[in-house]
């Protein structure tokens, strides 16, 4: 599909190197979402502080399912054009595999501007099983592109996968569709992108480094996508992935320098747990380098909450300051925070974080990979706290700064968006 994608593109006479050259110098920043288009509270809960970040941003980018669940082009009004209807920039966006479950019809049409493909048939098992993609409707599609009509909002895109160009850096996008595999037309471009000497940015829709593991995405021709971003002719300075709905970052050491690897998923889906993260140690990262948002043990606390409420069992429950404490004397790590007043740890604490996946356990409530793929949609919410982040990445012809900022769905955090981690790269 991709490829007849990529064909149709051709033919329409796109820029063979997939290349978007906005008017940007040296100097400029740019705000990072991913994950974002559920459509409810906990997308919205974003935009306040996205707003007000993004204020002075060139552009914006979504990293991966613009559109959930099955990423209809129906559906961009509500998940798309509403909410980033003030945000007075183009956005740019790569797929992610809820995009595809369309078969990406909704995600060309909006943005690289693409009238559907053909018809094909589809014999055996898939095309029975598979879920036909939406014949899109043109007379919405029309009236939601009304809320993102100004001349200074406007963009299209080459592809699904893409490089945004400036002086000093490159932001190269990729799209790893359902199965997380690099086809070779994708490769062979990625190839050539990677050898221009400026610096550089993967945006990709699976995270390389996610939950204490490497996950590299495949290249159809071997090897992985990760040989290209560590290798050094090619001046890759971060990789940064959506899919998993929360903020990980781990600064990994390659050779003589440290490629910042993060995970960014928080823009507005249902929040993955970070309390299942044990101890760090992937990729030669120490614990006490690693960073994420939510912290563990406000992640251990909120679901203890979740499921204390919706299982009526009180024991259950735990406050922040006893999941930060329990966190902390199993990851034996320096808390983050200080909590607040004394806490004195007890069996049942320790019995409802076994419960909930803090640590491996064979009797646990799922929360951790039967969660994550097949019930996390079951325990979404629509009130505070989201525990939401997006990125702020200020560029210049020496640095790259990235922040990780906080949407919660109080007042407090879209009046003053908080910072929950930042790191300044050279690119010199």
């Amino acid at each position: 599909m991709r490829a007849r994608w990529i064909a149709a593109q051709e033919a329409r006479g796109i820029d063979p190197e997939f290349r978007i050259k906005p008017p940007l110098g040296g100097n400029f920043s740019f705000l990072l979402l991913g994950d974002t288009g559920e459509g409810d509270a906990s997308q919205y809960a974003v935009v306040p502080g996205m707003l007000k970040a993004g204020k002075d941003t060139s552009f914006a980018v979504i990293a991966s399912d613009v559109i959930y669940p099955t990423g209809s082009g129906n559906e961009y009004g509500d998940k798309f054009f509403r909410p980033y209807k003030d945000y007075d920039a183009p956005i740019y966006a790569i797929p992610g595999n809820h995009d595809w479950y369309d078969g990406l019809g909704g995600f060309m049409r909006v943005f690289c501007d693409t009238p559907a493909l053909k018809p094909k048939p589809d014999r055996g098992l898939r095309g029975l099983l598979w879920r036909k993609p939406d014949t899109i409707d043109e007379t919405l599609l029309t009236e939601a592109r009304r809320f993102r009509d100004k001349p200074s909002q406007q963009a299209t895109q080459p592809g699904p996968y893409w490089v945004i160009e400036s002086d000093s850096l490159l932001i190269v996008g990729v799209d790893t569709g359902i199965r997380n595999v690099i086809d070779k037309a994708q490769t062979a471009w990625l190839r050539r992108v990677s050898l221009d000497p400026r610096p550089k940015i993967l945006v990709t829709g699976k995270p390389i480094y996610t939950g204490n593991a490497y996950k590299p995405s495949k290249l159809e021709e071997g090897g992985t996508i990760d040989d290209i971003v560590r290798d050094p002719a090619h001046h890759y300075v971060a990789a940064i992935g959506g899919d998993v709905h929360n903020y990980q970052r781990y600064p990994v050491k390659v050779g003589d320098r440290v490629i910042q690897y993060i995970v960014s998923g928080g823009g507005g889906a249902f929040m993955h747990a970070t309390h299942t993260i044990g101890r760090v140690d992937a990729g030669g990262v120490h614990e006490d380098d690693f960073r994420c948002y939510p912290l563990r043990g406000d992640s251990l606390s909120f679901y203890s909450q979740l499921y204390a409420r919706r299982l009526r069992m009180k024991w259950l429950g735990l406050t922040p300051s006893e999941g930060l404490c329990i966190m902390s004397e199993h990851i034996k790590n320096q808390p983050v925070r200080t909590p607040e007043g004394p806490v004195t740890i007890t069996r049942r604490m320790r019995w409802a974080a076994r419960l909930l996946g803090a640590w491996p356990w064979p009797f646990r409530l799922p929360v951790d990979k039967v969660f994550h793929r097949y019930l996390s949609e079951l325990s979404d919410w629509d009130t505070p706290p989201f525990f939401k982040q997006f990125l702020h990445i200020s560029v210049t012809q020496e640095t790259l700064t990235l922040r990780c900022l906080a949407a919660t769905g109080c007042l407090a955090q879209e009046v003053e968006p908080p910072l929950e981690d930042e790191v300044t790269i050279r690119l010199s």
